[in-house]
């Protein structure tokens, strides 16, 4: 007797990935990238930061900082003091990674919602690949996440599509059900360059207001993002 040809089983579906920024989205790391930015501008007998004021200068990797430091105070050295002074700021920084960074409030109960979902989480990040590891080995974020990337990962950095797309990929995920989370136009940028909706936090580094960014979902505490992710992956599957 022929027994009944069983279905094809279909192919399992990928998991949904939320790709976070870390500096100013996961992490509030200003506190100890800003001690370390007095430290070298003080070689120079540049006085301390405005805390308030270099907050947004940060999120495009140490050499950018400084760059921006120097220009608020009408300052232009050659390129190669400025390369000079990122290293000592890379190494400093290294030692004291973790002094006062912190997570954002409700992000650990924030990744755990997202988690028990089976959402799948990744790091992509214009911080240096090792450094954005030892931060987050520093506050034993690093086991939450099935990727980290960082601006020296790839050839190419953020708003370049390819650290992301790369991200995504390395998670096995699929762009259809991928999002980024950010806090300043460089993610925004991505994540358009990338072809996946974006989620901005308010509380993060940037130059451009927040509401200004252009983000498909804009919150206020992590509390938010559930709610966030989920319409806008409801959207992608419409």
């Amino acid at each position: 007797m022929t027994q009944p040809t069983q279905p094809a089983s279909r192919p399992q579906a990928a998991r949904p990935l939320v790709a976070f920024d870390l500096d100013g989205t996961l992490v509030d790391t200003a506190p100890d990238l800003l001690d370390a930015l007095d430290l070298v501008l003080s070689a120079h007998k540049i006085p301390p930061v405005d805390r308030a004021a270099a907050r947004n200068m940060i999120g495009g990797g140490a050499r950018l900082l400084i760059v921006r430091a120097l220009k608020s105070e009408g300052i232009d050295l050659p390129d190669d003091e400025i390369a000079a002074m990122t290293q000592r700021f890379i190494a400093h920084y290294a030692q004291n990674i973790a002094v006062g960074s912190r997570p954002f409030p409700g992000l650990l109960e924030a990744l755990d919602r997202l988690e028990a979902k089976g959402v799948a989480l990744a790091v992509c990040t214009n911080k240096l690949e090792h450094l954005a590891r030892l931060l987050l080995d520093a506050l034993e974020l690093t086991p939450r996440f099935a990727v980290i990337t960082g601006a020296d990962t790839y050839p190419r950095s953020k708003p370049d599509p390819l650290p992301l797309l790369s991200t995504i990929s390395a998670a096995g995920a699929d762009v259809a059900r991928s999002i980024m989370v950010g806090d300043s136009i460089t993610d925004v940028l991505t994540a358009r360059a990338t072809g996946v909706p974006v989620v901005a936090v308010s509380f993060g580094y940037t130059e451009t207001p927040p509401g200004e960014l252009g983000a498909d979902r804009l919150i206020h505490h992590f509390d938010q993002l559930e709610e966030a992710v989920d319409a806008l992956l409801a959207n992608a599957s419409a």
